[in-house]
C-alpha cells in the first residue's frame, strides 16, 4: 500500500487504520514523526500503539476518530489499511490538490489509487495488484452481518430451485470473482462450508433479503435455491461465465474518476460500474 502511495520526503502522510501501530512506525521512522498522522476508531488500539511507538522514540500524531468522518488535518498522501465502501468524502476534503490516496474497496481486493484534482474530485486507476483489509467500523465492534441476520431463512427451500452451471465455489477465496460480485450486487456477503463427505455448500446473502444457496459435490453442477428480489446465484454465474469466456474480469488496472462526494466511476471500453 505504501508503494502504491508513492511517498516522498517532505509530505504530510495520513495512515488510516492504526491497528498495532506497525505501519505508523514504518512511516514515522522513514519520514519523521512530525510528518505522520494515524487514525483509528478504537481507543484501545490508538492508546496501545502510541505507547509502543513512544518506547521506540517515535511520536507521530495518533487520533481516535471514525475515519469515515472529519479527519484531523490536511495531507499530501492518504494510505488506508482498512477497506471502505463508499469512499468517505472527508478523505478528499483532507487531501491537498495534487495529493494521492490509496485504499481498498470493501468486500473486494481492488486497490484504488487516485490523484486529487482541482475540482475536489480525483482521477486514477485500480492497481494491477490486490489486497484485502477489514472494513471500516464506526464504533467498538461491527454490527451483525447479513448472513447471521438471515440465518433463519437461508437454509429453507428457495422460491426458485435450479441446477447451477458451475461447481460450488468459495467466493471469498476467488478474489477477482468476489470483487466483481461486489460491483454487481454491492453489500452481498458470502459463506462457505465443505462437509466430511466432500459436499460443498455456498451461500450468498444481500441486505435486501435476497439469498442463494448452492450445494454439490466437487466438480458437479450444484442444486441452487434462490429467494428474494434478486437472483444472486444468477449474478455470480454471469460473472463466472465472463471470466471463463474472456479470460479475466475488469477489476484490476481499470481507469476511474472520483467525485468530490466520494462516488467512484469505473470505466473500461463499454463496461462501466459505480461505487457509491
Amino acid at each position: 500500500m505504501f508503494r502504491h502511495g508513492r511517498l516522498h520526503d517532505g509530505m504530510d502522510i495520513l495512515d488510516v487504520g492504526t491497528g498495532s501501530g506497525y505501519s505508523t512506525a514504518l512511516l514515522a521512522h522513514r519520514f519523521g514523526s512530525s510528518r505522520v498522522t494515524s487514525v483509528d476508531v478504537d481507543p484501545y488500539l490508538t492508546g496501545a500503539a502510541a505507547e509502543r511507538l513512544g518506547r521506540m522514540g517515535l511520536h507521530p500524531a495518533i487520533a481516535t476518530v471514525d475515519a469515515t468522518g472529519p479527519l484531523p488535518g490536511r495531507f499530501d498522501r492518504i494510505v488506508s489499511m482498512v477497506s471502505v465502501n463508499p469512499l468517505p468524502a472527508s478523505w478528499l476534503t483532507a487531501l491537498r490538490t495534487g495529493g494521492r490516496l490509496v485504499t481498498v474497496i470493501s468486500r473486494t481486493s481492488m486497490i484504488v489509487t487516485a490523484w486529487k484534482t482541482e475540482d475536489g474530485g480525483a482521477v486514477g486507476t485500480t492497481a494491477r495488484d490486490w489486497a484485502g483489509f477489514m472494513n471500516t467500523r464506526h464504533g467498538p465492534d461491527y454490527p451483525p452481518g447479513v448472513v447471521s441476520r438471515f440465518a433463519d431463512r437461508i437454509d429453507r427451500d428457495g422460491e426458485e430451485v435450479s441446477t447451477g452451471r458451475y461447481p460450488v465455489l468459495d467466493v471469498d477465496e476467488a478474489w477477482e470473482v468476489r470483487s466483481m460480485l461486489e460491483l454487481r450486487a454491492p453489500g452481498t456477503e458470502c459463506a462457505y462450508r465443505e462437509g466430511e463427505d466432500g459436499r460443498r455448500t455456498a451461500w450468498l446473502v444481500h441486505p435486501d433479503g435476497s439469498w442463494a444457496r448452492a450445494t454439490g459435490s466437487k466438480g458437479e453442477p450444484p442444486t441452487v435455491h434462490q429467494s428474494g428480489p434478486r437472483r444472486l446465484w444468477d449474478v455470480l454465474e454471469r460473472i463466472r461465465n465472463r471470466l471463463n469466456t474472456r479470460g479475466g474480469l475488469p477489476v484490476y488496472g481499470v481507469p476511474l474518476t472520483i467525485t468530490p462526494e466520494g462516488v467512484i466511476h469505473l470505466s473500461r471500453g463499454r463496461w462501466k460500474a459505480t461505487i457509491a
